[in-house]
């Protein structure tokens, strides 16, 4: 349910107020404490103040402070008498509150599940979020049993992952599209650049010939998949993944057999919410 437009929460300053931030500009504490609360992933449960001062490169008291503040709406905890912090349950309403508003998940469900059965591999459907791609619903076949069962919520990097590169494929926009690349050389740096420079370029190629990407080894050694985008009512890009264990999802097998499957899966769930799957080279036509 939406607010009423030109109503404040009782005792609240009237929009406009007392705000001289100029339109567009940042709030350096938000992005601070925000950057705090980014820190925390599936395998990194908890960090002391001096791990969070690290990993931000915010300077501790000011990590001191933030953490205070985020113990006090809700959204860490503290151990008691220790520096140590950890998420707390306050976050679990944002991200419902988030997941909820993506009707495409509902959509998306059945298709993605008889996918997993008909290829016999795990299907993630991600969304970007900075220079990850984060996955908002998965799928596995019932009688899998060597695949990673990865769970809503878990991070995909861009630069490496199919999901990132299916995403990347479809920005049209060529300014936004050269920005992101460069973002993502920069924070990989020299070194995993040049492992993943040509798996990369051949998941350009490969989007704009046939419309997937793909990742063979180079998210993870022992896992190959592919992917598509979608772009959702209202522009937003989202990507569709399907692959398992290297030694099963061969490059000729995603090629042959799994990539026509994801591709048709796409394109239903996209008719079915009124999006669309881009054509092969749309994003080098369009520069």
């Amino acid at each position: 349910m939406m607010a009423s437009r030109g109503k404040t929460s009782p005792g609240a300053p009237a929009i406009g107020d007392t705000d001289d931030t100029p339109a567009g500009a940042t709030v350096s504490a938000l992005e601070r404490g925000i950057a705090v609360l980014r820190c925390f992933r599936e395998d990194v449960r908890d960090l002391s103040n001096a791990e969070l001062a690290r990993m931000t490169g915010i300077p501790k008291p000011t990590v001191t402070r933030l953490a205070t503040t985020l113990v006090a709406l809700g959204l860490m905890k503290q151990a008691a008498g220790t520096e140590r912090f950890s998420l707390s349950a306050g976050v679990v309403s944002l991200a419902q509150a988030f997941l909820g508003g993506i009707d495409l998940r509902a959509f998306a469900r059945p298709h993605m599940a008889a996918l997993a059965d008909q290829a016999n591999g795990a299907v993630y459907l991600g969304v970007r979020d900075g220079l990850d791609m984060v996955l908002v619903e998965t799928a596995s076949p019932r009688a899998a049993l060597l695949l990673a069962r990865l769970r809503v919520g878990s991070r995909f990097p861009m630069v490496s992952s199919a999901l990132g590169r299916a995403y990347l494929s479809a920005v049209s926009d060529i300014r936004e599209r050269e920005r992101l690349e460069s973002q993502l050389r920069d924070g990989a740096g020299a070194d995993e650049w040049r492992r993943l420079k040509a798996g990369y370029t051949r998941a350009r190629d490969d989007a704009d010939v046939h419309g997937y990407c793909m990742s063979l080894g180079e998210f993870h050694r022992d896992i190959h998949s592919v992917a598509v985008p979608l772009v959702v009512p209202g522009g937003e890009i989202v990507a569709l993944n399907c692959g398992g264990p290297a030694f099963l999802f061969s490059e000729a097998h995603l090629r042959q057999d799994v990539a026509p499957m994801l591709l048709a899966t796409a394109r239903a769930i996209a008719r079915e919410v009124g999006g669309f799957v881009p054509t092969p080279g749309h994003a080098s036509s369009a520069a």
